[in-house]
């Protein structure tokens, strides 16, 4: 039951990221890697806030996501949209976006160092048998929270104008512009939601698991993964990418060694 367990966090968890990163590139048409950096800093902006200057978590939580999202526009105004203008190629569009993550990586390490840090202050509980297995607070908190930001997700998306018009902008920007749909409004959106994801995975992340600066890059890389396998066409075969890895990586660690969690989730 543990395995069963382990594999919903981290189902949830990837279909997360996966969403941050399909959100944005069905409306740029680019992978962005600096999403990874958004998913970092949403975890050491909390730290900050909640450890070093003794705010509130229901306060810093939503000022780091907000923080997120406001460096991901501002990458998006003055380095993205000029290289759009100018029409270069995707995969340019790529490298431009591992330079950013590269540099904010740095800066991260800069600003706090490059050891494991961690801003949960609570005390540590044994957690709550279920089934036979032990499921902690944070646990909980991570499952109901992923649930709801993914159902809020596919709410705006699919029930809203301003979801539409972005589902539009993805699936056929010129037509959309002929209908007279900004598709600047719909990326600055798609960016809004991409970023505000990206950020509470890394917030649920490190309060389970602590946080580094490269972390982002490494989730990044196992959401890309999910998304690779099911596809962004459609919300369920996203979700059952990201149950085959996480279901991939827990049973060869289970018969064979957490050392081979990342070699099974690449092959």
């Amino acid at each position: 039951m543990d395995i069963l367990f382990s594999t919903l966090i981290y189902t949830i968890l990837y279909v997360l990221i996966s969403l941050s990163i399909s959100t944005i590139y069905k409306c740029v048409g680019f992978l962005d890697i600096a999403q990874g950096i958004i998913l970092t800093f949403g975890s050491y902006i909390t730290y900050q806030f909640s450890n070093q200057l003794n705010l509130h978590l229901l306060i810093a939580i939503p000022v780091s996501i907000l923080f997120g999202i406001g460096l991901m526009l501002l990458v998006n105004q003055f380095i993205y949209k000029p290289l759009k203008n100018r029409k270069v190629e995707s995969w340019q569009m790529l490298i431009a976006s591992i330079g950013v993550y590269v540099v904010l990586q740095n800066t991260v390490s800069l600003l706090w160092g490059d050891s494991t840090l961690s801003f949960r202050t609570w005390p540590v509980k044994e957690g709550h048998q279920v089934l036979g297995a032990y499921i902690t607070d944070v646990q909980i908190i991570t499952i109901a929270a992923c649930v709801l930001l993914v159902g809020l997700n596919w709410l705006f998306l699919e029930r809203t104008s301003l979801g539409n018009k972005i589902k539009a902008v993805s699936s056929n920007p010129e037509l959309a512009s002929i209908l007279g749909i900004s598709k600047d409004k719909a990326v600055i959106w798609s960016f809004i939601m991409g970023s505000g994801l990206a950020a509470c995975t890394g917030i649920l992340i490190a309060a389970d698991t602590d946080m580094s600066p490269t972390m982002g890059f490494n989730w990044l890389l196992y959401g890309l993964v999910a998304m690779i396998i099911g596809g962004m066409g459609k919300l369920r075969y996203l979700m059952l990418g990201a149950l085959l890895l996480a279901t991939a990586q827990y049973v060869s660690a289970y018969y064979l060694d957490s050392k081979w969690m990342n070699a099974t989730a690449y092959i």
